[in-house]
């Protein structure tokens, strides 16, 4: 940056130099010697202010400029509005899926501790995986038949399929990139910032839901209180993918959550893809 402005900054030098004392006492020889004094102080303050000049224009020129504006807005009100095309008027979102270490710890993670249930499940030895599908829902609607569940679960909206490939839990340490700033997988072992976030659940209480979670030996990327958005925890499955816990009404916010941290407390937001 500074050898784009060099050419400038000579010309600038060179014309404070032509200003300089002894430069204007040759020009000017034939001015009387008691003038002298007042020309050496006049052509000292113009080599300054020179000087000075040059240096403004080259801050000028090498700082950044500082801006303001306003967030990028997007008109989202015909997305919410529009009626459902008759093409895809029975289409659900029916699932997401993630690959996991160990199946047994996933499953009791998914259905003791965030009280899902296993609603279908399918093992395919000769391609070394099982997918294991849970949801919340009644367990007493899920049907007795594995032709039945596979039905079921394909009309049952926002299941999660647990995808275990042999030989993972085996594994030291851990398996899968969560997404979310993990250096896990990646070739230079540098933290990858992927483009998954996390799963998500609502509860009556999320205060009431962490104290929960925590009793039951429960990892927490954020509780309640903690960061700067209050009110909504980031709980870990057993591989490190974040839940989202968020209240099913209003989102209120507590004293004291169950890390001890308090309401007007812990550090600021937090992108957690970086």
């Amino acid at each position: 940056k500074f050898a784009a402005h060099r050419k400038p900054l000579v010309r600038m030098a060179v014309a404070a130099l032509l200003l300089s004392p002894l430069a204007l006492l040759h020009t000017h020889a034939h001015v009387p010697a008691h003038f002298g004094s007042r020309l050496l102080a006049h052509s000292s303050i113009t080599l300054a202010r020179s000087v000075n000049l040059a240096a403004a224009v080259h801050r000028t020129r090498t700082s950044p400029v500082m801006t303001t504006s306003t967030p990028p807005t997007l008109d989202v009100s015909r997305y919410m509005s529009k009626s459902r095309d008759s093409a895809t008027s029975k289409y659900i979102m029916q699932q997401v899926m993630i690959r996991v270490k160990d199946p047994k710890k996933s499953l009791d993670f998914y259905c003791d501790v965030l009280g899902f249930n296993l609603i279908m499940y399918r093992e395919f030895p000769q391609w070394k995986f099982n997918v294991y599908f849970v949801a919340s829902c009644d367990p007493a609607t899920i049907p007795g038949t594995p032709e039945e569940q596979w039905a079921f679960c394909m009309r049952t909206p926002g299941c999660i399929e647990l995808t275990w490939n042999y030989g993972s839990e085996t594994e030291e340490g851990a398996v899968y990139n969560t997404g979310n700033s993990d250096a896990t997988g990646s070739q230079d072992g540098q933290k990858v910032r992927g483009g998954f976030g996390h799963l998500g659940i609502t509860v009556p209480d999320v205060y009431e839901a962490c104290e929960r979670f925590q009793s039951l030996g429960c990892e927490f990327a954020k509780t309640p209180n903690a960061g700067g958005m209050k009110g909504l925890a980031f709980v870990k499955d057993p591989d490190g993918y974040l839940v989202e816990v968020l209240p099913q009404g209003e989102m209120i916010t507590k004293p004291v959550d169950c890390a001890g941290v308090a309401v007007d407390g812990g550090a600021g937001y937090k992108d957690n893809s970086k």
